[in-house]
Formats: C-alpha cells, sequence, structure tokens
C-alpha cells in the first residue's frame, strides 16, 4: 500500500511540473513601415480633400489560421503552435497597407475598411495575397493587387513578388521581415496610385 502511495505521489508531482514548465504562446502582429510620428512643432495635418479605402483582401486557406505556418521544403510545412498572430492574417494585411498608404498620402483620409465615402473622390485598393511564406531564414510573399480609381475610371493591377531575408534567427526577426515585404506591396500600391490620381 505505501509503494502504491509513493508511486501516485511520484506522478501526482510530475504531472504538476510538466504543467508548470509547458512553454507559453507567443503572440504576434504585422507593423507598418516607417509609421508617422507627431510632435509638438509639427505643422497641422491637411484637410482630407481625396479618399483611400481598402476593398477586398483575400490570403490562402493554408495560412488563414492562428499558427505560424513555417515551410519545411516544398511539399511540406509544419505548424508552430506557440508562435500565433494576435489577429488573423487577413486583418493585419488590411490594416498595414492602410497605415503605409497614410503615410504616402498624408492628404488623404485613409482607411481599412470599407466607408460611406464619396466615390467621385475614393481609390478602392484590393489585395490578393498568393502566397505568404515564412521560414527561418527568409519571408516572401506573392500579392496581386488592384486600384480602383473614383467614378468609372479603369482600374489599374499588378502583382508585387518578393523575398526578404530575415538577418537573424527567430520570429521577431520573421515577422520585420513579413512586415517589410508587405511595405513592398504597399510601395507598389502607391505608385500606382500616384500614375492614375488625377489632382
Amino acid at each position: 500500500m505505501r509503494t502504491l502511495l509513493t508511486t501516485a505521489v511520484v506522478l501526482a508531482a510530475a504531472l504538476a511540473n510538466g504543467c508548470t514548465t509547458s512553454p507559453q504562446a507567443s503572440f504576434y502582429t504585422l507593423s507598418a513601415e516607417g509609421p508617422q510620428v507627431q510632435t509638438g512643432d509639427s505643422a497641422p495635418a491637411p484637410i482630407p480633400t481625396w479618399a483611400i479605402v481598402m476593398g477586398a483582401v483575400t490570403v490562402p486557406e493554408i495560412v488563414d489560421r492562428p499558427q505560424f505556418v513555417m515551410r519545411a521544403d516544398v511539399n511540406r510545412i509544419t505548424l508552430d503552435e506557440f508562435s500565433r498572430w494576435a489577429e488573423p492574417l487577413k486583418s493585419q494585411i488590411r490594416r498595414v497597407i492602410a497605415a503605409d498608404l497614410a503615410v504616402q498620402f498624408p492628404g488623404a483620409l485613409v482607411s481599412a475598411f470599407p466607408q460611406n465615402m464619396d466615390p467621385a473622390v475614393t481609390y478602392v485598393v484590393s489585395i490578393d495575397v498568393e502566397s505568404f511564406e515564412s521560414a527561418p531564414d527568409v519571408a516572401a510573399v506573392s500579392v496581386l493587387w488592384s486600384v480602383k480609381p473614383p467614378k468609372e475610371g479603369a482600374p489599374v493591377s499588378g502583382r508585387t513578388v518578393i523575398s526578404v531575408q530575415t538577418g537573424a534567427q527567430g520570429n521577431d526577426a520573421l515577422v520585420a521581415a513579413q512586415s517589410k515585404a508587405m511595405a513592398a506591396v504597399s510601395n507598389a500600391v502607391a505608385a500606382a496610385i500616384r500614375t492614375i490620381r488625377r489632382p
């Protein structure tokens, strides 16, 4: 009986130690590149006379999940259960591209979600992420994008394919590289807006 009791105590202790030493999940978010910083000496922001809104944003189902999806080889991925996105990837991409565009066009009212804005002055940006690849040393994206100008203007579309080296090990460096990749998409969209915008 004493042997059984001792065994039970040892098992309980082992289970308790196992629970206290289990790894905790870390949560990550993409970030906008070069956010505007307001200072006391800065000039007042211009009154917006036109608008940019984010329309449809799609991501592949394979990465449309909380866990980080890591590319192991051409036909295999792994899910990192302890490294997770703080919000859906689709929402983050929408938010980050809108923030990047707001920096590039301070005279525009930029929104991450469709608003009841005047179609005569509103550009609608749509994003279709074809691939969103993560590996220990590189982040890579392939994104189809389009810009619908105001009124009956013809849309302009393009594809941005870019790989960004992480430069360091760890998920902090990987997420920073993914943020830079999305900034490249934002830059391409901004260039398209500048080519079709009528003052």
